[in-house]
């Protein structure tokens, strides 16, 4: 039997999107968490709302992995841009993590986990280019980067803070709360994880803008477009 693909979210707008997809799903309660499987494409699919932030975002990863034997997970989501020409309404495809809060230096290297002997955690590369052919089916017209998606607990939306975070990682193209965790747990688990992020804002001042809005209207859109042609072509 097929393990099935995880499809996770952070925000209730994008998984009803995600949602709308499967014509059968049914729920399971784990961990405090609704997990909604289903089928989509042929596929057997499990959809699930992490909740914010990087602790959330781990427990949700290994309920899939160790409670539902998941062996694929596919993130959708938004981030705020921080490389350069990565606008608002683009999307990046990541191609890996760093956890841009984590500091246990000067016993370890700043951003280094410890006792990893790493910062940084690659996405499956398989899965990651299926997700790019994905958001070029799906969004011909969007701007679609890919690279290092960095993550912390904290909403980032201030520019001096978006600045000094382009300052020590300049070949960072987005920030979030979630990424680096889920892929910490998937090299832990040897589970292929791969990542999309919908650009709602450049994380500066402007940052607290029409944010649900723009969740609404943009990203939730993307992430059903994206998952609708991930699936289709498998």
């Amino acid at each position: 039997m097929t393990a099935p693909l995880a499809l996770v979210a952070a925000m209730h707008q994008e998984l009803a999107a995600v949602l709308d997809l499967l014509p059968d799903e049914r729920k399971t309660v784990v961990a405090g968490r609704e997990f909604w499987r289903g089928h989509l494409h042929g596929q057997e699919v499990i959809a699930v709302l992490c909740r914010i932030g990087k602790v959330a975002a781990a427990t949700t990863a290994t309920a899939l992995i160790e409670h539902f034997g998941v062996r694929e997970i596919v993130f959708t989501g938004v981030a705020g841009g921080l490389g350069p020409g990565v606008r608002v309404g683009d999307v990046v495809v990541a191609e890996a993590f760093l956890q841009h809060d984590l500091d246990a230096s000067p016993i370890f290297p700043r951003h280094e986990v410890p006792l990893y002997g790493r910062s940084r955690f690659a996405t499956d590369p398989a899965l990651t280019q299926r997700l790019a052919d994905a958001v070029r089916q799906a969004l011909p017209d969007a701007g679609l980067h890919r690279g290092l998606i960095v993550s912390g607990d904290r909403f980032v939306s201030s520019t001096p803070e978006a600045r000094a975070l382009q300052a020590e990682l300049p070949d960072a193209l987005a920030v979030e709360m979630e990424g680096a965790a889920i892929a910490q747990v998937c090299h832990d688990y040897d589970v292929a994880y791969a990542a999309v992020r919908t650009i709602s804002d450049r994380a500066d001042d402007a940052a607290h803008g029409d944010f649900t809005q723009f969740v609404e209207t943009v990203a939730s859109p993307h992430s059903a477009a994206i998952v609708q042609a991930l699936l289709s072509e498998r």
